[in-house]
Parts: structure tokens; C-alpha cells; sequence
């Protein structure tokens, strides 16, 4: 792939963050985030909300982001944005801002595979992996392990048959009480834990499937009886109850990721996505140097929805001169 010069303005809108970044020759001059404090009271994300908050954020992220990077919108290359998958609604209007001022400018707009872009956070800082390699993408809406032959060639070999692992910790979160997002507080509680103290199930899916359905149902069965007994037992145990369900999902993702790592032949690993903040899965990760593995892990700014991540896989499809017509419409659901 030919280097050449290239600013570009790169804009994330997937879900319930906003957030616009600036990269220049492959590197990240700016990445700013506006997060929404509005879905905690409802328990979960509302999309109508969430694209209501990005038509008030992203004037001033994307000014800030020009500010942050001292670039001005005429040295722009190309716009990039998060064309999916997502909430339709947020996609729109990340989309739509992008393809308007690239076409006010007279510049390519570019649309980001949203988990393809959380893989290529990995080439943001160094180390960065070699190829090929193993990503274990995790998100809220995605539990994935992508076989990474290059920097655009991507291809998903396990994923979850029903839920994601981030989902099962924010909804498991919620059964324990605990507000939304639910999976950083799980984090949070389980370090004063013990991971031992009570035996989730844990679902058994051929080959390197996920699922995770069955271990919520687990998890509110089990709650639900000992609070019938006790109607404390929550609050007594709730660390406990962290730990455990937080170590109970970490070995499901661990267990597959080692599975495909034998099956490929490969060493290098890599986590990516929100999940991947989670600081269990990263202790385990780095484990693996110890047997041979060379692991990477994203800056925490990196892991969660950001748009330097969309930046970074832009650039590589600027390179490529991968550019979407004006006409490319936001996909809810698109497989990488």
C-alpha cells in the first residue's frame, strides 16, 4: 500500500458517544469524546436520546478536535464517519454531517466499519501486531475473534449466537442492582472479591461460538432463590457475586480465544472494544506472554467508542482509495 500524505477528520457516532478525531500521516493529533450522562436514569440506551445528544455535541467536538489537532478545515484530505453497524438514528447523523462538510469542502468522505476500527486501534501506538493475527473483539452489541491477514482483510472466524458478552455484564449488572453501564461497576466490585465464591453456568458451544444467554438466565435464577432466603443476600455479597460472574465470563472468552489460537497457529493476540477495558481480561491476556504469546492491548481511550480508532482505519482506506459515494447509506447490522 502506497504512503502518501493525508489529513484526515474522522467522526464516531455509533451509539451513545460522540466523539471526532484528527489524524495526519497515521498519526492522532486529536481524539476527543462527548459522552451522554442521560441513558443512566432509563437503564440502558434510548436511541431517540442518544441521536438527539449527537445533533447537540458534534459542532462542538469536531471544532474542538481542529482546535486540539491545529488544523484547519481546508487542509483536510478527506472526512471519515462510522457508516455501522450501530443505532440507526446515531449513524445518520455522524454520517450526514461528514458527507455534508466533505462536500462542502470538495473532499472524499470515507465510511469506517465500526468493529473493524477497533481492531485498527491497535496501530495507533506501538506495539502494534504482526500479521496475521488474533483480535477477540468485545463490545456491548459484540463478541467476535477476527483473524486480522492485513490491515483491511478481516475475517471472522467465531462470534455469539445470541448475546454479547458486554450485554451479559450490564444486564447481569442490573440484576445485582447496579446502574447503567453496568459492566465498569462489575469491574469495580470484583477486585475486593472472590471469584470462587459462587459456580455460574457456563454455556457449551461447539467449536469458537460464544453464548451467553444462558449464563443471564444462571445468574438471575441463582439470585432470584437466595433472595428469597435472604433478602439481603445481594448486599452482603455483592462483590462476591462480581467476582464471580466477571471471572465466569472472562473464562468463556479466554477459553475460545486460546482454542483459535491453537487452530490458526498464530501467537500474536489482541483485544479490542469496550469489554476489552475490563482489567481481568487484560491481566489475562498479558498472562499469555509467559507461554509464548505475544498479546496486545489498546490505550484505555482506545478501547471504547471513539473516533480514533475511525481515523486510524480511515487513513488505511484512504491509502487504499476506498472512498463512499454520497449516496452510502448507515448500516445497523454490517458484517465485516
Amino acid at each position: 500500500m502506497e504512503a502518501k500524505s493525508a489529513t484526515i477528520l474522522a467522526i464516531e457516532s455509533s451509539c451513545d458517544d460522540t466523539s471526532a478525531a484528527v489524524i495526519k500521516d497515521g498519526k492522532v493529533l486529536a481524539n476527543i469524546i462527548a459522552s451522554q450522562k442521560i441513558h443512566t436514569e432509563w437503564g440502558g440506551i434510548v436511541p431517540e436520546l442518544a441521536s438527539r445528544a449527537h445533533h447537540q455535541h458534534i459542532i462542538p467536538v469536531v471544532d474542538k478536535a481542529l482546535q486540539t489537532a491545529g488544523v484547519t478545515k481546508r487542509e483536510l484530505s478527506a472526512i471519515a464517519y462510522t457508516g455501522g453497524p450501530g443505532l440507526l438514528g446515531s449513524l445518520m447523523v455522524g454520517s450526514s454531517f461528514a458527507k455534508a462538510m466533505a462536500l462542502s469542502l470538495n473532499i472524499p468522505s470515507i465510511a469506517v466499519h465500526h468493529m473493524k476500527a477497533h481492531i485498527m486501534a491497535h496501530f495507533i501506538d506501538e506495539p502494534k501486531p504482526n500479521f496475521p493475527f488474533l483480535c477477540l473483539t468485545v463490545s456491548g452489541g459484540h463478541t467476535q475473534i477476527v483473524k486480522v491477514n492485513d490491515y483491511l482483510d478481516m475475517e471472522v472466524i467465531g462470534s455469539t449466537i445470541d448475546d454479547a458478552a458486554g450485554e451479559a455484564f450490564d444486564k447481569c449488572a442490573k440484576i445485582f442492582g447496579l446502574t447503567y453501564p453496568g459492566g465498569p461497576l462489575v469491574d469495580k466490585y470484583a477486585k475486593e472479591g472472590n471469584s470462587s465464591a459462587f459456580s455460574f453456568s457456563k454455556p457449551k458451544v461447539d467449536g469458537l461460538s460464544f453464548s451467553f444467554s444462558g449464563l443471564k438466565t444462571s445468574v438471575l435464577y441463582f439470585v432470584q432463590n437466595q433472595t428469597q432466603k435472604d433478602p439481603e443476600f445481594v448486599n452482603k455479597h455483592l462483590n462476591d457475586l462480581c467476582a464471580s460472574l466477571q471471572k465466569t465470563i472472562v473464562d468463556i472468552l479466554m477459553e475460545k480465544l486460546l482454542l483459535a489460537a491453537d487452530e490458526y497457529d498464530i501467537k500474536d493476540i489482541a483485544i479490542a472494544g469496550g469489554v476489552s477495558a475490563n482489567s481481568l481480561l487484560r491481566s489475562e491476556l498479558e498472562a499469555l506472554q509467559d507461554k509464548g504469546f505475544k498479546t496486545f492491548i489498546p490505550a484505555f481511550q482506545y478501547c471504547l467508542d471513539n473516533a480514533g480508532m475511525i481515523a486510524m482505519t480511515a487513513y488505511f482506506q484512504y491509502l487504499a482509495n476506498d472512498f463512499a459515494s454520497l449516496d452510502f447509506e448507515p448500516k445497523a447490522r454490517w458484517a465485516i
